[in-house]
């Protein structure tokens, strides 16, 4: 079994971000966010955090083409609004995913965007959905650097949304599914008006 982490950068100081990272011995750090730039928190900026990644030794690899949360591709909107299926059926995902799990079974790697929260970045709603089985522990490296499962995850998105795992017209995964595509569709990217795709 392969080890996958995540983590979001949030608000951290560079100091404290590589704190948590060399915490959990995360030597290879996969940049999912689709725009590598931050105007709140530079020091993510991809130029800087490739930089200092690599001063403790961490490499840095950018997948947000592959795997960001956005897309140049208008048939990957509905109304305005990413369609998370829409982008998992690309092939260009389907890549972005083949380079993830090379990269994991010679590295111990986390994917890394701006959320603090899994529940709320398309990390866990979308890559790790997909990424999710017997053959990959994910864990999440939450904002005081406490790990959580991805099952455990799962568990607090449908308390979250108040779907009951125990419902008798579906089976417990048919219930964590819904539970995905609710919050794919709460938290997905929405073009502003008079803006362009990506």
């Amino acid at each position: 079994m392969e080890d996958l982490f995540t983590i979001g950068h949030s608000v951290h100081t560079s100091e404290h971000f590589m704190e948590l990272l060399n915490k959990h011995k995360i030597n290879a750090l996969c940049d999912v966010r689709s725009s590598p730039y931050s105007r709140f928190t530079p020091q993510f900026n991809r130029e800087f955090l490739k930089e200092d990644a690599a001063k403790r030794r961490i490499l840095y690899l950018y997948l947000g083409a592959e795997l960001g949360p956005r897309s140049a591709d208008p048939a990957c909107y509905e109304n305005g609004k990413v369609r998370y299926r829409r982008l998992a059926e690309k092939d260009i995902f389907r890549q972005g995913l083949i380079r993830l799990r090379k990269g994991m079974a010679a590295n111990r790697m986390a994917l890394m965007c701006a959320e603090k929260d899994p529940l709320m970045c398309h990390r866990m709603i979308l890559i790790c959905r997909h990424l999710r089985g017997d053959d990959i522990r994910i864990r999440h490296i939450l904002e005081d650097g406490s790990l959580e499962d991805n099952g455990d995850s799962e568990k607090r998105l449908m308390k979250l949304l108040k779907i009951d795992p125990a419902d008798l017209f579906s089976t417990e995964e048919e219930q964590i599914q819904r539970a995905y595509d609710l919050q794919g569709e709460k938290i997905a990217y929405t073009l502003e008006e008079g803006r362009g795709i990506i």
